[in-house]
């Protein structure tokens, strides 16, 4: 099946429209629905030329404290010679409208929707739109976190439409992970995947855990258990989950319903406040 990802346009509501809207935030968990990613809440930054973004995720005391998260748009001709200011981030660009000609450590691909590129730590990268379509993708940002005696991360190439998922047992097929990365390799500390439910799929108990998450709802819809609240979201959707948030998921239908998640994953517990050197 082809799979298809919602990009906000932006755009702005008339003046007859309602105020009312899903958006919520809360001391677990926070929705940012798609109906909020319109012309004024945009961002630019630093050496990115004809180039707006969505910033849907940030690290905030008490809340989402270990990444960020933009939603990147980038028009003909625009890009960055200098995208990434931080030696210290590692990143995970996902394509979702478009085409993207990324260079890593003087290699050039060419990024298509479904596209996925792991960049670490201090790598050497560059990123334009050299067609005539607007380009958008995601782009997830962390602090690698290095471990003694364990070397860095690679730098990863792939496209979900190539990468079978992986079913989870005991659910007649209808609940599904794309891993770009092998959840055993410990060289990473956070783990960027796409989640795929068949109508009818659900996950069947409250999950709690100590991952933070960022979930970006890719295609279609569903009724999202966060915290002591069921709420519905649909494709364009945003949700930030606290560590420990109890959550779970019934996606209903008619189509399936796809997300691309954030994890935080393969760490000790910090027990004081991460500290950059």
């Amino acid at each position: 099946m082809t799979a298809k990802y919602y990009a906000p346009k932006g755009g702005h509501p008339g003046q007859d429209q309602l105020l009312t809207d899903r958006a919520v935030f809360k001391d677990a968990y926070a929705v940012i629905p798609k109906g909020t990613m319109r012309d004024i809440v945009t961002s630019f930054l630093p050496h990115w030329d004809n180039t707006r973004l969505w910033v849907i995720a940030r690290p905030m005391t008490g809340f989402a404290e270990t990444f960020s998260q933009y939603i990147m748009e980038v028009a003909p001709g625009g890009g960055s010679d200098k995208p990434e200011t931080d030696a210290g981030a590692e990143g995970v660009l996902f394509i979702v409208e478009g085409s993207a000609s990324l260079t890593v450590n003087g290699d050039t691909h060419t990024l298509t929707p479904g596209g996925y590129a792991f960049l670490p730590p201090a790598c050497d990268w560059t990123l334009h739109n050299k067609t005539d379509d607007m380009l958008r993708f995601h782009w997830i940002r962390k602090t690698y976190e290095p471990v003694e005696g364990i070397p860095y991360p690679k730098v990863i190439i792939a496209n979900e439409n190539d990468i079978p998922p992986t079913m989870m047992p005991d659910t007649d097929n209808k609940w599904g992970t794309t891993r770009f990365v092998d959840p055993t390799d410990l060289r990473h500390d956070m783990h960027v995947t796409i989640v795929t439910f068949e109508p009818g799929g659900v996950i069947p108990f409250l999950e709690t855990h100590v991952m933070e998450h960022g979930l970006y709802v890719l295609e279609g819809k569903a009724a999202y258990r966060l915290n002591d609240d069921w709420v519905e979201v649909e494709a364009g959707d945003y949700m930030w989950l606290r560590a420990f948030c109890p959550q779970a998921c019934y996606a209903g239908g008619p189509g399936r319903f796809r997300y691309l998640l954030y994890k935080d994953v393969n760490r000790h517990m910090g027990l004081r406040p991460l500290t950059r050197t």
